[in-house]
């Protein structure tokens, strides 16, 4: 039996796992301090995945063809067992591609055990390197400089590192070519990102999301660019090459370029639901079924094989008609899937 496809035809090729539930930032796009403050219950220790539940379950989808598999939290650094779980990832389940988003915080430390436990590449967040603007878009006034620093780290210990960056209008759209200007001279690839209606509670309208085209045409202004072909097949990224060498950029255009007929990514969210779209509201219990009495790592996979088979997600590309109709659309929240 070869690789599961969905309703689309679409192949199971990358998983990202939201280790947990919990950040030190309060980014108002994913958790807004409002929503996610003193009185918020994370999840505890019996609702979150043990390392050997992650095992079970990444083994399972490492059999169906998953290539690639993404930690993310809410923030995976504050969790304090991710080296050992990369170091099963890459040396006991041996997926190709294991990588890890993260906004930074704690990356100067740790990027020594990341590397050594076999990490390939990091994603940093960095919205902005403005620290009053920086400070408004983690939520609380913390400075972007430990950040940068961290990204030195990870660089000095040979990890390949992009940056993430979400474009707000009005708030963070004129510093796209000092970020760009920053990150050249270091050789970080920077993907910005169209400010997304991610979650219920992001305070998500049209009139702040930066087309993807208009990011371009910024960048361009500055520096001459040509396009790219994809590495893979469903990468997210439109990318393009600054022409005088000095590495490319990113464009993800979630909202004005959908690309959900060629998206083969599942999430796994820190209670162990599995969810087909970053969307979606309904998430299939994993965790559950693999704690259920004498599941077989086969079983799990026929689970998840069912599952991915039956998909038909495709919200980017149905987002303008669900808005004009005025339907409301209740999606988990981000932190809990790591976007």
């Amino acid at each position: 039996m070869g690789p599961p496809t969905d309703q689309f035809n679409r192949s199971l090729h990358d998983l990202r796992i939201s280790v947990t539930d919990r950040c030190n930032f309060r980014c108002p796009y994913c958790m807004p301090a409002e929503v996610f403050g003193p009185g918020h219950a994370f999840l505890r220790d019996p609702q979150l995945m043990t390392l050997p539940e992650l095992t079970r379950i990444v083994r399972a989808f490492r059999s169906l063809g998953v290539q690639k598999v993404r930690l993310t939290g809410g923030e995976p650094l504050l969790r304090a067992d991710v080296p050992a779980l990369i170091r099963i990832l890459k040396q006991e389940i041996g997926v190709p591609d294991v990588a890890l988003t993260t906004n930074g915080w704690l990356l100067e430390k740790l990027a020594p055990d990341l590397r050594a436990a076999g990490l390939d590449r990091l994603n940093v967040s960095v919205d902005s390197l403005d620290d009053a603007t920086a400070g408004r878009l983690n939520g609380l006034g913390f400075k972007v400089g430990r950040v940068l620093r961290g990204i030195d780290a990870a660089a000095a210990q040979g990890l390949p590192v992009k940056i993430n960056c979400v474009v707000q209008r009005g708030i963070n759209e004129g510093e796209i070519p000092d970020v760009c200007a920053y990150f050249r001279a270091r050789g970080h690839p920077v993907r910005f990102i169209e400010f997304m209606d991610v979650g219920n509670s992001n305070h998500w309208s049209s009139d702040r999301v930066v087309p993807a085209r208009e990011i371009l045409a910024r960048i361009s202004a500055h520096w001459p660019l040509e396009p790219i072909g994809p590495t893979y097949r469903g990468e997210v990224a439109t990318r393009y090459r600054y022409r005088d060498g000095a590495g490319e950029i990113g464009l993800i255009g979630s909202v004005t370029e959908p690309f959900c007929r060629d998206c083969h990514r599942a999430r796994l969210s820190a209670d162990g639901r599995l969810y087909t779209c970053l969307f979606t509201s309904l998430g299939w219990d994993v965790l559950g079924a693999v704690r259920a009495p004498g599941v077989t790592e086969a079983a799990l996979a026929q689970f998840l094989r069912r599952i991915w088979e039956g998909r038909l997600d495709r919200y980017s590309d149905e987002r303008a008609e669900i808005l004009a109709a005025g339907e409301t659309h209740s999606k988990v929240e981000m932190s809990y899937i790591g976007g």
